[in-house]
């Protein structure tokens, strides 16, 4: 009778953990996340959702990289409920959202300072200040040897390397060199993948470029960055400090994450979402860029909580 007993509580207690196992496997997080966009913002997303995923197993989180304005065409078109952003959405999105009845959220994420990177071997560009960065960018622009810019440079051919024209960094860096946004030269090689620029930019002498801070950070022993000369100021290196104190001007901005609110009421959505904003901060370091103040991840937990 007592081995009776005894089987009947192995079985029990077998049947009793089976049901918790599968109730604890029934709460977990599950589905698919679905992200994309800016280049520049595209190592802390991937960062997070690393992360994320070290935590929820069963939660696939797929970041692309179509650039900020290509990101927002898919956002705005239901194919993701993310998109990362270099930029501030721009007013025809704005009214393209409210045609599709597409509500969102803005949350910033950290500071970038968009970064002017020359060859190892240009050891003449001390700097460049934001009259000679336009004069070589500029819609019309004629330059194409160093010397065009400043006569102490030296007659090397330039070639130029820039992110495309969909690129949230396209439009930062357009706005605040040459005056208006998208308005460049066209005659340069275009890529929304930064690594396909830093490559360009480390295999020719006369190279020069431009992108996030953190795709510097990770190719230093690769590339030179040049000093900005921002009006009367001394010219100013970006690094952690300049960009965060905002010296690094003109060319220091925030970026951001954008989600759709309706995306929220999912639970995998709403706690990745709350998992950015509380990581975002570290990891964001951890990749090269700047964390915001503590206070402003606050305000972007507070948003999405509004909307659980």
């Amino acid at each position: 009778m007592k081995s009776l007993i005894s089987k009947v509580s192995k079985i029990f207690l077998i049947l009793v953990f089976a049901v918790l196992m599968s109730s604890e496997a029934f709460a977990a997080l599950k589905g698919t996340i679905r992200i994309d966009g800016s280049s520049t913002v595209f190592p802390i997303t991937e960062a997070v959702a690393e992360e994320f995923g070290k935590v929820h197993r069963r939660v696939r989180v797929t970041v692309g990289v179509s650039g900020t304005g290509g990101g927002f065409k898919k956002f705005l078109a239901g194919e993701t409920v993310i998109n990362d952003a270099s930029r501030r959405i721009k007013d025809i999105e704005i009214k393209k959202a409210k045609k599709e009845g597409i509500k969102y959220i803005e949350l910033p994420v950290a500071f970038d300072g968009l970064s002017v990177v020359v060859n190892k071997k240009n050891n003449w560009a001390d700097y460049l200040s934001v009259k000679e960065l336009h004069k070589i960018w500029k819609r019309g622009s004629l330059v194409k040897n160093w010397n065009q810019v400043r006569s102490s440079f030296p007659n090397v051919k330039m070639t130029l390397f820039a992110p495309g024209t969909d690129s949230g960094t396209f439009d930062y860096f357009t706005k605040k060199i040459n005056g208006k946004s998208q308005r460049s030269r066209s005659d340069f090689t275009k890529s929304e993948d930064d690594n396909v620029l830093v490559q360009g930019v480390s295999g020719s002498r006369g190279a020069l470029g431009y992108f996030g801070f953190a795709y510097y950070i990770e190719n230093k022993d690769k590339l030179n960055v040049v000093p900005i000369k921002y009006k009367n100021n001394a010219p100013v290196k970006p690094t952690m400090v300049t960009i965060n104190n905002g010296s690094y001007k003109p060319l220091s901005r925030p970026i951001f994450i954008y989600v759709r609110t309706d995306s929220l009421k999912k639970k995998v959505v709403y706690e990745f979402v709350k998992f950015y904003l509380k990581n975002s901060g570290s990891l964001s370091k951890e990749v090269g860029y700047i964390p915001l103040p503590k206070s402003q991840y606050e305000d972007g937990l507070k948003k999405v909580e509004m909307f659980k």
